[in-house]
């Protein structure tokens, strides 16, 4: 009885434990996907010799996003689905010329953050195009 009783004890400890790691897990995932997606679009754009734009779906970046063909919108390089247990905040849409670099004068970031706890990662693109990711919230 006492085994079992220190047993619950131990785990009733452990368990807030747990769910900050599997919260800081998810940002960290969902953070890679992103940052995976954005070397691919720079890649395709390098690849194509074209723009190539990385866009959120409908409902946001944490619904999910695709990376559309240069010259072809109806086929999709990339679509992602619906990211759970995060919000994600970022720009209307992120462009990479054919030289790699960014379209426009502001380097875009990425603000992933799990739901419901202060777990945060950033993605950010400097504008030669290449992004970085940092283990804290995005600077304002």
């Amino acid at each position: 009885m006492t085994g079992i009783a220190i047993m619950g004890i131990m785990g009733a400890v452990a368990a807030p434990s747990f769910s900050d790691l599997i919260d800081a897990q998810r940002a960290k995932g969902a953070a890679s996907d992103i940052f995976t997606s954005l070397l691919r679009t720079r890649s395709e754009a390098i690849k194509r010799n074209a723009p190539v734009t990385m866009t959120p779906a409908e409902g946001g970046w944490a619904a999910g996003w695709s990376v559309a063909h240069p010259t072809n919108d109806d086929v999709l390089l990339e679509d992602r689905g619906a990211v759970n247990g995060v919000t994600v905040s970022g720009p209307d849409s992120v462009t990479f010329l054919p030289n790699g670099r960014l379209s426009g004068s502001d380097a875009p970031a990425f603000d992933v953050a799990a739901a419901g706890a202060d777990k945060h990662r950033c993605i950010e693109v400097d504008l030669s195009g290449r992004p970085y990711q940092t283990p804290e919230a995005c600077p304002e």
